[in-house]
């Protein structure tokens, strides 16, 4: 296996137009990318001929958009078929109260998924909430970790009043620096190097044992010379190779992953072996 890819979207009709809804045109673009999916059968082809496994995500942000859910189910499908390709993260709304809970424990425990993915600015909440916190207990019991975005979006980016996405769900000081403190038995990953909150999300990582980064969503050669210096050095253990497919894709990033400066050691642990371990990957 030569990486884990640990953000991935499938890119399928379930993922880009069902649950895309108004956005997606805007999210593409910022990608510069044209709206189009693929086949399930293609998104696997495409890991395999890769050589790299990856962590398929659910997608539920119905109650701020109303747009359809990429399913807990959906995902667990897709495990299913391809067990050596992918793992798979649920995702849940948390203004649906119980009903998130209780969805987030079915997920977990029948149907096989390792953790449940957020994005704030979609779902408009702030972690930190305490009207959250029934929520965050019960995934710290089922001990799998939760993924949350940080920084800005491709959903809104670029048209007037942003499709009324708001960025400031996605801070992560104080809003994952309060939940980490408040949660120190969960694990959290900040999806994405946060921009322009890097530096915050960088010292949140550092300080809070429970905080982990991926990387995705920005290729590598981009990356500012500080997120290189802590990947390189105090943080190499708890960042993450992801890709943010289809959005950016995964051979893209490692291609330019291959150009940066980083210790040979740390490239495999950013790879690999840093997801292998926490997700227990064999």
């Amino acid at each position: 296996m030569r990486a884990i890819d640990t953000h991935v979207h499938p890119g399928t009709k379930a993922d880009v137009v069902d649950a895309g809804g108004k956005y997606i045109e805007h999210a593409m673009q910022y990608f510069g990318k044209k709206v189009e999916f693929i086949t399930e059968e293609a998104l696997a082809e495409r890991y395999q001929s890769l050589d790299i496994m990856g962590i398929l995500l659910a997608w539920d942000a119905e109650t701020n958009t109303g747009n359809k859910r990429v399913t807990n189910e959906y995902i667990a499908g897709l495990v299913k078929k391809y067990p050596r390709t992918f793992i798979g993260f649920a995702s849940v709304d948390p203004w649906k109260g119980k009903i998130a809970v209780e969805e987030a424990v079915f997920a977990i425990r029948e149907l096989g998924l390792r953790g449940v993915k957020f994005q704030q600015a979609a779902q408009a909440f702030f972690p930190s909430d305490k009207r959250f916190h029934p929520l965050w207990e019960r995934i710290a019991e089922l001990k799998v970790p939760v993924l949350f975005h940080t920084g800005t979006t491709g959903y809104g980016a670029g048209v007037p009043g942003g499709d009324g996405i708001r960025l400031k769900y996605t801070r992560p000081i104080p809003y994952l620096d309060d939940l980490a403190a408040d949660f120190p038995e969960l694990t959290i990953i900040g999806a994405h190097p946060a921009w322009p909150w890097q530096e915050e999300m960088l010292a949140v990582a550092m300080h809070k044992a429970n905080v982990y980064m991926d990387l995705s969503g920005w290729s590598p050669k981009y990356f500012p010379p500080s997120l290189i210096q802590y990947a390189n050095t105090f943080l190499q253990d708890k960042c993450f190779f992801g890709s943010d497919h289809p959005y950016l894709s995964p051979d893209r990033w490692l291609a330019d992953f291959e150009k940066i400066q980083m210790k040979p050691e740390v490239r495999e642990k950013i790879l690999y072996k840093n997801a292998q371990k926490l997700f227990g990957i064999g």
